[in-house]
């Protein structure tokens, strides 16, 4: 069999590689459900977006491999140059010239042959980051000007440029990851809600006073009252999990992807699972999940630096709540954001950065020691 320690770590962490390739399995089958038919309008064939998805699949699974080998305590003199370059990049999509302008707003990269979204890299990078910044102040991490107002001022800017694309949903989850990493280093916790005050009229603003997101508030209070104009797409969606009952459609079978409900290969993927897949898929795939999230949170730990433990936190925790609000969504449990559903939604910037996260925790897991004395 070999000696364990010299297995490459992505063989030594099976407990989170397979639930995540499986997952991606999935949604391969799902995308291809899912969009059939829009693919077919648009360009003329059903395997446009599945095709692409194999693709996005196999550049994901090169990612995966390089994250999971490459040493992540190296990320600790790295992650100076990660920030500025994902604050280079949010800048970028701000530029005319680069920035591609959809719906209203600029969130995607275009470089010629790459088009990206940077604010999911940015998650990734304001992790390593918060990772790297909390575990060199531990000693001082209580002292409100060491442990919690630098962190708060650098998700500050990375807020200041994001809500100018603009991307609010973004704001609050990168927010969460923040928040919950200096809870996890030790911050005291009336610091962390000494923002309070400021959030309250900050959320009036930004929310009761722009149109489009108090028309979402007000959608997801009650869909079923405008089912034809701001609840259409909630209201499908609910429509898909009860026609979907305990053992679903089938896969193909499903109704709500025939231009019915708008996304239903991206934001709104999980309703079409519950259409297809039913009751009994729903929780096939939420298992799967669970075993990812309770695998990271033992890597968190166990794991044999305070650096690694940080960064494990915080992979767990982004991962964890992109499962949560894009399957809460759906369910109509929370207003409506455009986030995708990890591993199995379409889309290549959202499934490479999924499956760095994947790589870098199996990594980190990979080198925990059962025992260990001392963290740095």
């Amino acid at each position: 069999m070999g000696d364990p320690g010299l297995m490459h770590p992505i063989f030594r962490e099976k407990t989170l590689l397979f639930p995540a390739l499986i997952l991606c399995c999935i949604g391969i089958v799902m995308v291809y459900s899912a969009s059939s038919a829009i693919s077919m309008q648009a360009h003329d064939t059903l395997f446009y977006y599945m095709q692409r998805q194999l693709i996005f699949f196999g550049i994901s699974l090169c990612v995966l491999f390089v994250a999971a080998s490459f040493p992540y305590r190296l990320y600790k003199h790295l992650a100076y140059i990660i920030l500025m370059v994902s604050l280079a990049l949010l800048t970028a999509v701000l530029v005319p010239a680069l920035g591609i302008k959809a719906g209203g707003a600029s969130r995607w990269l275009d470089v010629g042959i790459l088009r990206f979204q940077p604010a999911e890299f940015a998650k990734l990078a304001m992790i390593l980051f918060m990772a790297y910044s909390l575990t060199k102040k531990q000693p001082m991490i209580k002292d409100f000007s060491v442990g919690f107002f630098p962190h708060a001022l650098i998700f500050g800017l990375f807020s200041l440029l994001i809500i100018f694309q603009p991307d609010f949903g973004t704001i609050v989850i990168l927010g969460m990851i923040c928040w919950g990493m200096m809870f996890v280093a030790g911050v005291r916790i009336l610091h962390l809600l000494c923002p309070l005050p400021l959030i309250i009229p900050a959320i009036y603003f930004l929310v009761y006073k722009v149109e489009y997101r108090l028309a979402r508030i007000l959608t997801f209070l009650n869909p079923w009252e405008a089912p034809y104009s701001e609840g259409y797409q909630i209201t499908h969606s609910l429509k898909a999990f009860g026609s979907g009952g305990l053992f679903g459609q089938g896969i193909g079978l499903g109704m709500q992807k025939m231009h019915y409900l708008p996304e239903p290969h991206t934001d709104f993927i999980f309703s079409i699972i519950g259409e297809e897949l039913g009751l009994i898929g729903i929780l096939a795939i939420l298992g799967l999940y669970g075993i990812i999230l309770v695998r990271g949170c033992n890597i968190a730990k166990n794991a044999d630096t305070m650096f690694g433990a940080i960064t494990a936190a915080g992979l767990t925790l982004y991962l964890g709540l992109q499962i949560i609000i894009n399957t809460g969504v759906a369910l109509n449990v929370f207003p409506t954001k455009g986030l995708t559903l990890p591993f199995i939604s379409y889309g290549g910037t959202s499934l490479v950065i999924n499956m760095t996260a994947m790589g870098i925790l199996i990594n980190i897991g990979a080198a925990t020691r059962p025992k260990r004395k001392n963290r740095s």
